[in-house]
């Protein structure tokens, strides 16, 4: 019968291509088996049943064709919560954290409304929900499939103070007086002669609405500055995420309606938030 040590080692060479072949082994093998980071260390030579050895190797092969980590674990870590991830949502990046910092500079910490358009799996609206435990939250996706990985989301990490919503961008809210504090956004970016130069485990597994908007990469964006005014009190701020390059034409999009136009850099230097406040 197969141990855990034998098919760690197994793994491992057979993701040797992969930068990060054995961290991905180890994960792999932790999902398969329905283990823990010290049972892993504290009894590798502990057997295995074949069932296990054989769902393994299923997510190493996968793992090995190219697919995503976080789409075979399961699991996404994004402000220091582990998320659900499946194939229907866009896996959360790291540099998307900044949206988050960003947001909490500007609540100022009570019981704000704020917006969360393109939720996902609802890793933006979970972690300002955590942070800001007085704040009213709307998270709202066009997908319903994406709008039931994030209630799985909240229901598991124990939120409260948020509500998921089926919209696209504002439509649900409007025939609603409500107004928010804060509009918040991952937009899709991405243009599609950049989608064409995306990895193949990005481009062959993510889905490609939640990444690519249509020609330009700024189609949303657009929407988001062009309507998002309306449904911000006065004084009320609205964020979201670009890409590289597109800070400068996401700027040129608002008009007189907003003051204190800004951007902020992620972690490697790149313009990947925009910051704009309603007069």
């Amino acid at each position: 019968m197969a141990t855990i040590r034998g098919l760690y080692e197994k793994g491992s060479s057979l993701l040797r291509p992969l930068p990060l072949a054995r961290l991905d082994a180890r994960l792999l093998l932790l999902r398969a088996a329905s283990l823990d980071e010290r049972a892993f260390f504290s009894d590798p030579d502990a057997s295995l049943p074949p069932i296990v050895e054989k769902r393994y190797f299923h997510l190493v092969s996968k793992r090995a064709a190219g697919a995503p980590l976080s789409y075979l674990t399961g699991t996404r870590e994004f402000w220091s919560i582990a998320f659900r991830v499946t194939p229907a949502v866009l896996i959360p990046r790291p540099e998307t954290e900044l949206l988050v910092e960003k947001a909490l500079e500007v609540s100022g910490g009570g019981s704000v409304d704020i917006m969360d358009v393109g939720t996902g799996c609802g890793n933006i609206a979970i972690a300002l929900a955590k942070e800001l435990p007085r704040a009213r939250i709307a998270a709202t996706d066009i997908s319903l499939r994406a709008l039931k990985a994030a209630k799985f989301n909240a229901s598991v990490l124990k939120t409260t103070g948020v509500e998921f919503i089926r919209s696209d961008l504002f439509s649900a809210f409007r025939k609603s007086n409500r107004r928010f504090d804060l509009v918040v956004s991952n937009p899709p970016y991405v243009s599609e002669s950049d989608w064409e130069k995306l990895p193949p485990g990005i481009k062959g597994f993510e889905p490609k609405k939640a990444l690519v908007p249509g020609p330009t990469g700024l189609e949303v964006i657009r929407r988001l500055v062009c309507r998002s005014a309306p449904y911000l009190k006065s004084g009320g701020h609205l964020i979201f995420e670009v890409g590289q390059g597109q800070a400068e034409e996401a700027l040129a999009l608002f008009d007189e309606r907003w003051e204190d136009m800004e951007t902020a850099r992620d972690l490697w230097g790149v313009e990947r938030a925009v910051i704009a406040r309603r007069r």
